[in-house]
């Protein structure tokens, strides 16, 4: 099992006084130390406007990290597909996938904050079936040895060829998935599943479930199944007042900066999005001893390794980190980054292994 760097640039604190340029300062040099002390990739998620996170283009801050590194892969955690162009992602991320020698990992979903929709003019009601459609000419694009046209409900061209072409082929493609809508999806179209252990939990009754039914569901449409990948809070603890310190950032961040960038009623969201409803409500009544390992590892050493050989288990491929979470301090995170590697992640095999050695 491969471990990755995660962030999703969360923010949206009280009385905060980290700026969005500092901290974009922050997780740009620890996704340079993600690949200096071993980590398989690093993961960048995008937000708008600062409702939850500020980093709005992992696309460019990826390509300079990608000037700076030879080894670790780079990926979006996840491309807001909706908000964007298909056309124009295929040329992005190919021309990536070119600088980089190979080395992106895409990944899309469809967010879920209805302000990031309206400035970009663009349908929050009917985001699934726009993401869905947009997945399609992404992938079709990469693989097009030729022009090819399009006539779709919300995209329609005529005679086009992207370029430059990925150097991988397949480009490794995955859909962010909270929803069974998003695993039929990623079966249909071959692309791997990354999942957030807590949702897997809520919905399927676990990571195990969610495995399950993305393999019968591949089995269904024909497909080979892609690699499984799921996200982990991640914060070491070796006492009770560590711990506590660490619950307590945890259960912040949900306060403070999840339940925010899901303003009005969820229950009258969309038909996609219902299934928030019950998220959203959990996350209010949330207590710091009520965090448990379908979302969070906090302990040791010991305990994180144990619940990371349940998910390893479950059959997962790749398990990313979310280490700056809550207002943690940036040395404290590298710090906290450096001891996955060395304390935890040698109990697993993986390309770690042949990096340390």
């Amino acid at each position: 099992m491969e471990f990755g760097y995660f962030t999703l640039s969360d923010n949206h604190y009280v009385n905060n006084t980290r700026g969005p340029n500092q901290f974009i300062a922050d997780i740009t040099a620890e996704a340079l130390y993600a690949d200096e002390i071993g980590m398989h990739s690093a993961w960048l998620g995008e937000h708008h406007f600062g409702d939850l996170g500020v980093l709005s283009c992992p696309d460019l801050l990826l390509a300079y990290i990608a000037a700076r590194t030879t080894r670790i892969r780079l990926a979006p955690a996840v491309t807001v597909l909706p908000l964007h162009h298909p056309i124009r992602v295929a040329e992005q991320w190919a021309t990536l996938d070119l600088l980089s020698n190979g080395r992106v990992d895409f990944a899309a979903g469809r967010g879920y904050d209805r302000r990031e929709y309206g400035p970009f003019e663009v349908s929050f009601e009917d985001n699934q079936s726009i993401f869905e459609e947009g997945m399609e000419i992404v992938r079709k694009l990469w693989a097009a040895r030729g022009p090819i046209s399009h006539q779709g409900k919300h995209y329609s061209f005529t005679n086009i060829e992207t370029t430059p072409k990925p150097i991988q082929s397949p480009l490794p493609a995955y859909v962010a998935s909270f929803s069974k809508p998003s695993i039929e999806l990623a079966a249909r179209l071959g692309c791997g599943l990354i999942v957030a252990p807590f949702a897997a939990a809520m919905s399927y009754g676990g990571l195990k479930q969610v495995a399950e039914l993305y393999h019968e569901t591949c089995a269904k449409h024909g497909t080979k199944p892609g690699r499984l990948m799921c996200s982990y809070f991640t914060h070491f603890a070796d006492n009770a007042e560590q711990e506590a310190a660490a619950r307590a950032r945890q259960v912040r961040y949900y306060k403070e900066c999840v339940i925010d960038s899901f303003p009005g009623d969820p229950k009258t969201a969309p038909p996609s999005y219902r299934y928030f409803a019950e998220i959203v409500d959990r996350l209010h009544k949330v207590r710091p001893e009520d965090l448990s390992e379908n979302a969070v590892l906090i302990g040791s050493p010991a305990r994180i390794t144990e619940i990371l050989k349940k998910v390893e288990g479950a059959g997962f491929d790749e398990v990313i980190l979310y280490s700056n979470v809550g207002l943690k301090p940036h040395p404290q995170v590298k710090d906290e980054m450096a001891r996955f590697m060395s304390d935890v992640a040698p109990a697993f095999e993986g390309k770690h292994k042949q990096i340390a050695s």
